[in-house]
């Protein structure tokens, strides 16, 4: 079957009655996270169907159960962990309180700011169903800047250790751009969010170098391109590209062949080597590679990509290191999403370039 119908299957079968996604049907994983439905939605932002707009205005609902949360927060800044906004949530939308999280995930704000703001600018989509879903996402705006999320020490996409990480950072610098014409934003807060990003650059974080979170800044965030965004891309894929996919930073002890037998968070450098490799850092390269217009690059990391697909166009999580065992966590959606995004945006490079050659062609004749 064509992998890319199997992966568009695959996200209709991690697709929740209530127009949410869980990340995977895997124990550890069977839970809806808004930044994995965010990232699983944009193959469907472009799409004249409704699979997009049903699942903003889901994660509206979700964002509404908890309007007196968020409110709270316009003003005061989260002090307890329990205090910021979930990022994770049982399928059904509630969070989930019986376990310690590490909810300050700024970067989950702004991907999903970007979402609406990008598909009501360039797609024109129909996503505010009323007043409240509008007032929704201007408290948003308003919870990042309570936070100052420019300086705030968080969780990060991979909900790890608090710093200031470059790619949250990026992720509401380009959230806040895209909503910008749609609910009052300070250009002041985008500014303050530039800085930051310019101090980092080229490091995610104060104690990481190179991080796969990092390409998120190139794609879909587009703030980095040019010499800037080749510098991140080439730093990356040297640094942490592997066999069966790309480890998200140096020392990653989630799911390290070494983890059942020394645990997790010590030094890094136990962990070297040992990282586990995940799939969807091949296409988010393609993705990156299409966004310089290196398509010998973009369609490289394309088919390495469907090398490492199991079964019915399925992709894991990650691959333990040097090794051709999946984790657990298997099919992932966010991997799936990613692949169905390279894939449909090269062929519509393809097409440009075809075009622009007949064009070319014309010319000359």
């Amino acid at each position: 079957m064509n992998r890319l119908k199997e992966s568009y299957q695959l996200l209709t079968k991690l697709r929740q009655p209530n127009n949410l996604y869980l990340a995977s049907l895997s124990k550890d994983y069977h839970y809806f996270w808004i930044r994995d439905a965010v990232y699983m939605s944009l193959p469907y932002m472009d799409k004249p169907c409704d699979t997009f707009i049903s699942t903003m205005q889901a994660i509206l609902d979700v964002f509404r159960r908890y309007e007196w949360k968020i409110s709270f927060h316009t003003n005061q800044r989260p002090q307890a962990m329990f205090e910021y906004i979930h990022a994770r949530y049982c399928p059904k939308g509630f969070e989930i309180h019986h376990q310690e999280w590490g909810h300050a995930q700024h970067d989950m704000i702004g991907a999903f700011l970007y979402a609406v703001g990008t598909s009501i600018q360039e797609h024109n989509k129909v996503i505010f169903r009323d007043e409240q879903d509008h007032a929704i996402v201007q408290k948003l705006v308003y919870y990042l800047i309570c936070c100052n999320y420019w300086e705030d020490e968080d969780n990060g996409m991979w909900e790890e250790a608090q710093e200031v990480h470059a790619s949250s950072v990026g992720a509401c610098v380009a959230g806040l751009k895209a909503v910008q014409t749609i609910v009052f934003v300070p250009q002041e807060a985008i500014d303050n969010g530039w800085d930051t990003l310019n101090s980092l650059f080229p490091r995610e974080s104060s104690s990481k170098d190179a991080d796969l979170a990092q390409l998120s800044l190139i794609y879909p965030y587009r703030l980095y391109e040019g010499d800037k965004a080749k510098f991140l891309i080439e730093k990356i894929e040297k640094t942490l590209l592997r066999t069966n996919g790309v480890i998200r930073y140096q020392g990653d002890s989630y799911y390290s062949s070494v983890e059942k037998e020394y645990g997790r968070l010590h030094d890094r450098s136990l962990y070297y080597g040992t990282e586990a490799e995940w799939t969807f850092g091949l296409p988010w390269l393609s993705l990156c590679y299409q966004t310089l217009s290196d398509h010998e690059r973009s369609i490289y990391f394309l088919k390495r990509t469907k090398e490492v697909m199991l079964e019915n166009g399925i992709l894991p999580e990650a691959f333990f290191a040097d090794s051709d065992l999946p984790n657990p966590n298997t099919p992932l959606g966010w991997s799936s999403a990613m692949y169905i995004l390279a894939e449909e945006r090269r062929g519509l490079t393809s097409q440009y370039i075809e075009k622009d050659y007949h064009d070319k062609r014309n010319k000359i004749i």
